[in-house]
């Protein structure tokens, strides 16, 4: 199973998400960290993505050749990450035929209506669960 995982800004999300699908799916799943910038990208590959690429095209590219593509809800919102995701990025991110499991994080401008805001790695706990019980079906 190909998982994409997509962060910008510094990269910590994504770092996290890596490294507790890495330790919860050991080689059950290819993991390619996607970065809005290489610093986020970078920061995926040490944290155990199997491959990483950085910008707007590899976003586009890579989100419509995996299964499910995990970040925060950012991800499909234009101009999120102080404006590091493109358009384009969302749309395609928004788009792909994957599975999309995304932490309702209530920044950007972007509040889920009866979401409880809870600490990030509970969330990527609950997300990373999600993930397993795709591949489980699979």
């Amino acid at each position: 199973m190909k998982v994409a995982v997509v962060d910008g800004q510094g990269g910590g999300i994504g770092r996290i998400i890596v490294e507790k699908l890495r330790q919860e799916m050991r080689d059950d799943c290819h993991i390619i960290g996607l970065g809005t910038n290489a610093v986020a990208t970078s920061l995926m590959l040490k944290a155990g993505a199997n491959e990483g690429a950085s910008g707007e095209n590899a976003v586009a590219y890579c989100a419509a050749r995996v299964d499910v593509i995990v970040g925060s809800i950012a991800i499909i919102a234009a101009n999120s990450f102080s404006g590091e995701l493109t358009p384009r990025m969302a749309e395609a991110i928004a788009s792909a035929d994957a599975v999309k499991v995304l932490i309702p994080l209530n920044r950007y401008g972007i509040e889920i209506s009866g979401v409880v805001d809870e600490p990030l790695p509970l969330q990527v706990a609950n997300l990373v669960s999600r993930v397993r019980q795709i591949y489980n079906k699979r």
